[in-house]
């Protein structure tokens, strides 16, 4: 014991033990950097992970090839376990870092914490997703990944179910093998989106393992004004097997170690075997820097809750269970430490140069032209931005637009240099952060050429009704990956009977009844999409 953790599940050495705690302990620290850097002014805002840095690590080991991620800005630790993304990434969408090579997740286009890896490639195709560790585009909207969630593990249970998909299944699924890795916080297990979701892995029975990263807050709100009995776990009991198929509920303490990897291992070995939805709950985290850079948790707090988050700090307990076990010692931790402190601090030293350094370019070009101008107005607005400590391309913007503004009306060498650098400028941002709203990819849909309709003085009068329902049983006979999912879109054919029939012909994994349900409708739609298939989601009356 004292040199591994071994089980039917798992097997860690000392070594394997060691490198979590390091990661563990370089995720806090850029925890705390992270917040330093927005106090300092170097970002705007920051979320972080803290306090969940061990149960992450333990969620990490049952991750695979092929499984997929839809979580909240508190996942950095897990992100890096797996490496879907790294310390230097991190603080490049911190700064918010506008090119892809060093914020690969968004550009630069989401706050900080935010994750996402790039399933498809720059032609527009889809990546082989079975091959790596994937991560569905984090949301600031509270539990809006939840409906997404269904539909990644839904994704898995028709790739193993409908037999039709085996031979469009690769580079997407290996026989449904894929588990989709959810992860909330316990204060937004109280939005609808969560219950919706919740209820519809129940009732779809599908490979999806909920997290919940429980530290007894929503911002300053405790549990007992925001969930049923303090505890989500408690409130969803009526949810667990019995002679009726559930959701299996697992409860563990977040500063646990040997605990979180042990009911990890056995709760995802279970989900990924049966497929069968799975929660875990995690309790007792804490949040040692409060909710965000906006505030402090001392205002809120209590001195004895306060002193709990500080005698259960997950990477603190870790630690003294470490050196307790005999894994390593005290000098060999505080060596490590140092170098893992230094580290990260290289990591955001070098993500600000980078993020730096062109902007700095950009504002000497524009500079180099204000300094051409001769006027007491223009040089106040040049001094200003040749000064500033923290340049952005706003600032960069607004002191060209503003200069350019002053020269109202005078005609000068300057004056036309100063606006064609503003619109090229202007031009160069817009596609920094405004392209691909929408697909570009030759296989976008604005691409689809317009085919008129032809008609001939023979044809024959038809039910508009009918020329849907011929219209889709084309579509389901053509491609096996399009299927329907609605209320009374199968049985019935839908209330307008556009699927009559269908159903009967082609099955029921092909046109399927929900509940009312829409945003978990639409949510697995999403998610199915994002996975190679090709849904049709209908909604009654929206």
């Amino acid at each position: 014991m004292a040199k591994a953790l071994r089980s039917s599940k798992f097997s860690l050495t000392a070594e394997a033990i060691i490198a979590d705690y390091r990661l563990a302990y370089s995720s806090r620290r850029a925890s705390v950097i992270g917040r330093a850097e927005v106090l300092r002014g170097n970002a705007t805002f920051g979320i972080f992970g803290d306090g969940k840095e061990v149960a992450q690590i333990a969620m990490a080991k049952a991750f695979r090839p092929g499984d997929w991620r839809a979580g909240y800005y508190r996942d950095q630790t897990f992100m890096w376990a797996t490496r879907m993304s790294n310390v230097r990434d991190f603080f490049a969408q911190l700064y918010g870092n506008a090119s892809l090579e060093a914020e690969p997740a968004s550009g630069g286009r989401q706050m900080g914490n935010h994750f996402a890896t790039r399933f498809l490639d720059d032609r527009g195709e889809f990546a082989r997703s079975i091959d790596i560790p994937n991560s569905s585009a984090d949301v600031s909207n509270v539990a809006g990944w939840m409906p997404r969630l269904v539909g990644l593990a839904y994704a898995s249970k028709l790739y193993r179910e409908n037999p039709q998909l085996k031979t469009v299944q690769d580079g997407f699924s290996v026989n449904g093998n894929e588990v989709a890795f959810g992860t909330i916080g316990d204060a937004a297990t109280s939005e609808g989106l969560f219950w919706e979701a919740i209820n519809a892995a129940g009732v779809l029975q599908i490979p999806m393992a909920m997290s919940v990263w429980d530290d007894g807050y929503g911002i300053s709100v405790p549990i007992t004004a925001e969930t049923t009995k303090a505890s989500i776990s408690d409130a969803l009991r009526g949810f667990m097997p019995d002679d009726r198929p559930g959701i299996d509920i697992h409860v563990v303490r977040g500063w646990d170690y040997a605990a979180l990897i042990e009911t990890y291992a056995n709760a995802i070995d279970k989900v990924r075997r049966e497929q069968k939805p799975a929660l875990i709950h995690v309790t007792e985290m804490t949040q040692p820097q409060g909710h965000s850079t906006s505030g402090s948790h001392e205002r809120y707090k209590s001195k004895e809750r306060l002193r709990f988050e500080n005698e259960y700090d997950c990477v603190a307990r870790m630690r003294d269970w470490i050196i307790e076990f005999g894994v390593a010692s005290e000098s060999q931790l505080e060596g490590w430490e140092a170098a893992d402190k230094e580290a990260v601090e290289a990591a955001r030293d070098l993500a600000w140069d980078a993020f730096q350094s062109p902007i700095r370019a950009e504002r000497d070009r524009a500079v180099a032209i204000l300094r051409r101008v001769d006027m007491p107005e223009v040089a106040e607005i040049t001094n200003s931005l040749d000064e500033a400590h923290k340049v952005t391309r706003s600032l960069v913007m607004s002191s060209a637009s503003r200069a350019l503004h002053q020269l109202r009306g005078i005609e000068s060498p300057a004056r036309t240099e100063l606006a064609k650098f503003v619109a090229g400028y202007r031009r160069e941002n817009e596609e920094r952060y405004n392209s691909y709203l929408y697909s570009s990819s030759p296989d976008s849909p604005l691409n689809v050429a317009v085919v008129p309709a032809a008609y001939s003085e023979k044809s024959p009068i038809v039910d508009g009704r009918q020329i849907l329902v011929r219209n889709f049983d084309a579509n389901f006979a053509r491609d096996p990956r399009i299927f329907v999912i609605g209320e009374d879109v199968g049985r019935l054919g839908d209330v307008n009977l556009v699927f009559e029939g269908l159903q009967a012909k082609y099955g029921e994994l092909r046109l399927t009844d929900t509940g009312i349900r829409e945003a978990t409708i639409l949510g697995q739609a999403i998610g199915s999409a994002m996975r190679g298939l090709r849904p049709i989601c209908d909604i009654q009356y929206l």
